[in-house]
């Protein structure tokens, strides 16, 4: 089976703030706080996060998993378009169909995508696939909920109840894993107007990273994976992550407790 955890990290997407809200006089920093500012006056000043249709996509990172493969990588390179980097997700799931693992990607990640691919015109036929075309979808895609194609780790283990979520930070920590290690989502804008996209894209790597041990966790647990296989999973994470000889996968490396 293989295995696909993906991971996004998002900016304001200033652009479509200027048609929306005639801010076309304004820099990017300044567009971006009058879209923060109107976000508080629709939530009462109890949040400044965006909506879904107004991020833009600046990093996708993976975990892929296959018969003879592991790898961890972004898409793309530090100056794609967002187009590349949106396609390219998609082109992935043509190529491999795999099963697809998030954190809150079903809340967050995937609406984004879907709107990011309809501004850019992409084509994801497999992903759109429900079973019209190919019958083993019928009962499994990538759309619904409550099938395993998609399986969105927070909701699953929140029990579908959003009084019970967890976030990636958190249940990273609490099973012995790397965790956020100094960087957050809340940083990325600054990092991007700073020309830092660098970081944007380690940090996200780190993210799936935590996302897929989570997930070898997730298999062991409901019976998909025996301890001694969990094991040798996470050796080969660890084997990985020496091979690449990257500072923040070997700072990755070096905080994991487990």
């Amino acid at each position: 089976m293989n295995i696909l955890v993906f991971d996004i990290e998002t900016i304001p997407d200033v652009e479509s703030a200027r048609r929306l809200y005639d801010l076309h006089d304004l820099n990017d920093r300044d567009a971006a706080e009058v879209m923060f500012s109107q976000r508080r006056q629709e939530t009462g000043g109890s949040n400044e996060f965006l909506r879904h249709h107004l991020h833009k996509v600046v990093a996708i990172s993976v975990v892929l998993h296959t018969a003879d493969k592991l790898s961890v990588w972004s898409l793309g390179e530090r100056n794609s378009p967002e187009k590349e980097l949106v396609q390219r997700f998609y082109d992935g799931i043509e190529r491999y169909t795999p099963l697809l693992v998030s954190w809150n990607g079903r809340g967050f990640d995937l609406p984004v995508l879907h709107y990011r691919a309809l501004l850019h015109g992409i084509s994801a036929p497999r992903y759109w696939e429900t079973g019209e075309e190919d019958q083993s979808f019928r009962w499994n895609n990538y759309l619904n909920r409550f099938h395993e194609r998609h399986t969105d780790l927070m909701d699953v283990l929140s029990g579908y109840e959003g009084r019970a979520v967890a976030s990636l930070a958190d249940m990273a920590n609490i099973l012995g894993f790397p965790g956020k290690m100094g960087m957050s989502g809340d940083k990325v804008w600054d990092c991007f107007i700073n020309g830092d996209i660098e970081s944007i894209r380690n940090y996200c790597e780190t993210d799936v990273l935590n996302t897929y041990l989570i997930f070898l966790r997730y298999e062991l647990m409901r019976g998909r994976q025996t301890r001694a296989g969990y094991d040798a999973e996470c050796h080969k994470v660890r084997d990985m992550l020496k091979a690449e000889k990257k500072p923040h996968l070997a700072e990755f490396l070096k905080a994991w407790r487990e």
